[in-house]
């Protein structure tokens, strides 16, 4: 299988890619716990039905020293008793925040709020940030049909 577009042989779209990846680095240098960046982009990733994604985050948190018991359960954070508060508030913005079109109001001051007892100002900006960075990388991957399967750990440096 084969993608529609060729993301970084295409100028426009390298160039583009380019960007959205250093803001993530924005993201990615906060004091968001890179544990929750994970989780966040793992759990936007399967809403989106982003194979790529999936494939690259699910392998960078695995090599990171996130567990398999984890990883499997990420779909269904409510049910499991893995994960912390601060994350299920995370993981809660995070399907609201990318489920935005199945909502009448967007996301929910409870959501928010609840964020807000777990995250500082800097990390709610950073998690606000991240879930519209995976969003768009999902949309992408998507949109061309990137293939998954064969990531390999750091390959985008």
């Amino acid at each position: 299988m084969d993608a529609r577009l060729n993301l970084l042989g295409n100028p426009v779209a390298a160039k583009f890619l380019r960007h959205i990846i250093s803001a993530d680095k924005a993201v990615s240098d906060s004091t968001l716990p890179a544990a929750t960046q994970e989780l966040v982009k793992i759990r936007a990733s399967q809403i989106n039905g982003c194979g790529f994604c999936l494939d690259m985050h699910t392998k960078e948190a695995a090599h990171a020293g996130e567990t398999s018991v984890r990883l499997n359960l990420i779909a269904t954070w409510r049910e499991a008793t893995v994960f912390t508060d601060a994350e299920r508030a995370a993981l809660e913005l995070t399907e609201q925040g990318t489920r935005i079109a199945d909502a009448a109001g967007g996301v929910t001051d409870e959501a928010w709020a609840d964020a807000a007892k777990h995250y500082d100002e800097d990390q709610l900006a950073a998690l606000v940030s991240l879930i519209a960075l995976i969003n768009a990388f999902n949309r992408v991957n998507v949109v061309v049909q990137q293939p998954a399967g064969d990531y390999q750990i750091g390959q985008f440096g």
